[in-house]
């Protein structure tokens, strides 16, 4: 009877663990996330605010808080503007004097966000989704994701969005939410030694991070799912809603605009849309999609631009230019000289609730239509050339802004037609005596199509406004421009601004929307073992932990396959060079161990070496067994099984035999070929061009690459079991 209880208990505790444990973990992302939200919500407002005065009742307050129980700005006595404090009397040297602290005050802070990302984390600038999505495909990039490319990020962008630069908040959530998950997925074994597990955190955490960025916990899953995760199964869905929907609340529970909503532009409509309005809502689609298809150019070109060596040598002096160009013109349009999200927010807002600026002044219309192009003009430009700089800030919100400019100003021109002529046909559903068309309507829909234009997100985009707006009847309307902006877009081009910077920089990534169309095998393709750099396990002077440190030194390549010996080829494993080096280094700070130590990679056992040897075992820092397919395996599913597993490589065997190796990239670039185009990935800085190499000479160094191109081989001996000491997993830091 004991027994039994003993056993149902254990049972108890595996099933709460396995069902609860991880849960634990998204929780505390989720209140964590939640807490930086707030936050970055707080500091980058407060900090804007202070580019045009401070607040006499408190520092710490913001101008909304500070004249919090005033109708209007203007009758607030609690806020002091620069030049009052100062004392100018006079309007044309008070407005002088607003323009010169509104310029240098830009140009400081994005100066300190770049000084921050230069010299400190250089993998901080920028939203960092086109590299979650890359490391989400398999591919690793060293401290993208660590604690110190946290800290910048948060500091950075706050700096950056209170400059006035052309950058969100939101796409940085991403990769803060990012970095987040992989700090404390290292603080558990559970999560420190599964690849697999790791990968969910990430997919979870870039869930949370947008379920933040626009209180959205829906609209956060399904942009995980839609734009960034290769695998998504069931549970990876539940653990994101979960996190999402906790990170959300925290942010409800922070409250950091202090009026209830998860977000500053969150809006409620009471209107209905009339059948007469969807010609314009198409219309607002096609230009979502061709308003995208330009920033997405622009940037691509700016980019391209950025490569050259003077920009490139001096990347805070081009922030710094940005900056004060940026801040000078934005302060000659009244709508521009508040922050990217409190503008959203204006142009959401319906006249019976605010009159910002005019907006809904119906003598100044003519005026107020001009400054929205305008806006989406400037806007444009400036986060098409700012997004990808030595700052961080996405490019979601700056979108939102450019399409719901062009809505609003769309909209107004729609009411001022139905106002000046009821009568006409087009308008007979309208009511007499009651507004039938609702500007903020068509600025939703605007920032709706505009943000698909340049994502090509459909499914994500129109839950977000909806979570946004509350209003189900407002879903159909936006429906329909996001998919009309989707066509027009993919008519350009079928991939969106991450994909585009993914190609742009080379980076070893399977979209889902690859298809290959040809019958080949994989031995027409793979790099045969003749050209491979390869680990053997037969005898050989240089077997210590010195002969491995020689090796890695002579080759910069990123892995290499292990086999028992070169006459056989027997497929061991295949050891990455991160892994390697950390399991060498590693080995000779333990006691006993030394550079003439003999290394062992657990193949069979022979005597070829004294008793009194001592040995180290290399085994945990194999990948054994790695993913093996045959010579005649067909390209479609090698492809399909890279982006489903989100490999980096493939080894190619017979009867257990190796015979060459598969790489993402060398698929990249066999489908660039096949195109016929002339694509970056052809010219990956480090690639393989099957330059000979052999022994005595040194192999090219390789950055990014994942096997090697030379004629040089390393044998390694086996050893007798008895003699060695065994380095665990744990030790070994990838």
């Amino acid at each position: 009877m004991a027994t039994t209880r003993l056993k149902l208990r254990s049972y108890a505790a595996a099933f709460l663990n396995a069902v609860f444990f991880d849960l634990h973990l998204y929780l505390i992302l989720g209140v964590v996330l939640g807490v930086i939200a707030s936050f970055i919500d707080i500091s980058y407002e407060w900090l804007n605010d202070y580019r045009e005065g401070y607040c006499q009742t408190g520092f710490y307050l913001n101008q909304r808080f500070c004249c919090w129980a005033e109708k209007s700005y203007a009758t607030c006595a609690g806020w002091v503007s620069w030049s009052k404090y100062l004392g100018i009397q006079s309007p044309v040297a008070s407005w002088l004097y607003h323009y010169l602290v509104y310029i240098l005050s830009g140009v400081l802070l994005a100066g300190a966000s770049s000084v921050l990302v230069v010299y400190f984390a250089p993998y901080a600038s920028s939203s960092g989704i086109s590299e979650i999505k890359t490391i989400l495909g398999g591919y690793k990039i060293p401290r993208f994701l660590g604690f110190r490319t946290l800290v910048i990020k948060i500091i950075g962008t706050v700096l950056a969005v209170a400059s006035g630069l052309g950058v969100g908040k939101e796409g940085s959530l991403v990769h803060i939410a990012g970095c987040c998950g992989n700090i404390l997925s290292r603080l558990f074994g559970r999560f420190r030694n599964n690849e697999a597990k790791r990968q969910e955190m990430l997919s979870v955490a870039s869930a949370a991070g947008i379920s933040v960025a626009f209180g959205a916990p829906i609209g956060g899953v399904l942009f995980s799912l839609e734009e960034l995760s290769y695998y998504f199964p069931s549970q990876t869905m539940w653990r994101s809603f979960f996190c999402a929907m906790v990170a959300s609340m925290m942010l409800k529970f922070m409250n950091p605009f202090r009026t209830g909503k998860l977000v500053a532009f969150q809006v409620t409509y009471d209107r209905a849309w009339h059948g007469f309005e969807l010609v314009f809502f198409i219309i607002l689609g096609a230009l979502g999609g061709i308003i995208g298809t330009a920033i997405i150019r622009l940037n691509l070109w700016a980019a391209t631009r950025r490569q050259l060596a003077w920009v490139r040598a001096n990347p805070v002096t081009e922030v710094l230019c940005l900056a004060a160009v940026t801040s000078a013109i934005n302060f000659l349009n009244i709508l521009l000289q508040v922050d990217t999200v409190e503008l959203v927010s204006n142009l959401f807002t319906e006249c019976a609730d605010m009159g910002y600026e005019g907006i809904c002044d119906p003598s100044r219309i003519g005026r107020t239509v001009l400054l929205l192009i305008a806006a989406a003009i400037l806007k444009t430009l400036f986060a098409s050339v700012t997004y990808g700089t030595k700052v961080p800030g996405g490019i979601l919100m700056p979108s939102m802004a450019i399409g719901a400019c062009t809505g609003r100003a769309i909209g107004i021109l729609v009411q001022l037609w139905q106002r000046h002529y009821p009568t006409l046909a087009i308008f007979r559903s309208c009511a007499p005596d009651v507004p039938c068309v609702t500007p903020g309507v068509y600025a939703l829909v605007g920032a709706a199509a505009t943000m698909a234009g340049v994502t090509r997100m459909t499914i994500t985009t129109v839950v977000v406004m909806f979570e946004l707006t509350g209003a189900l009847i407002y879903v159909l309307p936006i429906m329909v421009a996001v998919t009309v902006s989707k066509w027009v877009g993919d008519g350009f081009g079928p991939d969106g601004i991450f994909e585009r910077l993914i190609r742009f920089h080379g980076y070893p990534y399977l979209g889902p929307q690859v298809r290959y169309p040809r019958e080949t095998a994989a031995a027409e393709v793979m790099t045969r073992v003749q050209d491979l750099v390869v680990i053997a396990t037969a005898t050989a002077p240089t077997n210590t932990l010195a002969g491995l440190r020689e090796f890695l030194i002579r080759t910069g390549y990123q892995g290499f396959p292990v086999v028992q010996s070169l006459e056989t080829m027997q497929l061991v494993g295949y050891v990455s060079r991160p892994k390697l080096q950390a399991a060498v280094e590693q080995a000779l700070k333990v006691d006993g161990y030394s550079e003439d130590t003999v290394a062992y990679f657990g193949t069979s056992l022979t005597m070829d070496h004294p008793v009194t040897t001592r040995f180290v075992d290399l085994r945990a820092a194999l990948d054994t067994p790695p993913i093996t397919m045959s010579l005649t395996t067909p390209m479609f599913l090698v492809i399909e099984t890279f982006k489903q597993l989100g490999l980096r490589y493939i080894l190619i065997t017979r009867n257990g035999q190796l015979n060459g190796l598969i790489t993402k990239k060398d698929v990249l670039r066999h489908l660039a070929a096949l195109d016929n185009r002339s694509e970056r990935y052809q010219s990956i800085p480090g690639t393989y061009h099957y330059d000979p190499v052999y022994p005595g000479q040194s192999s090219p160094s390789n950055e990014y690459g994942d096997r090697p191109s030379a004629h040089f081989t390393h044998r390694f001996p086996p050893v007798p079991q008895q003699r060695f000491a065994s380095l665990t997993e744990d030790e070994i830091v990838s």
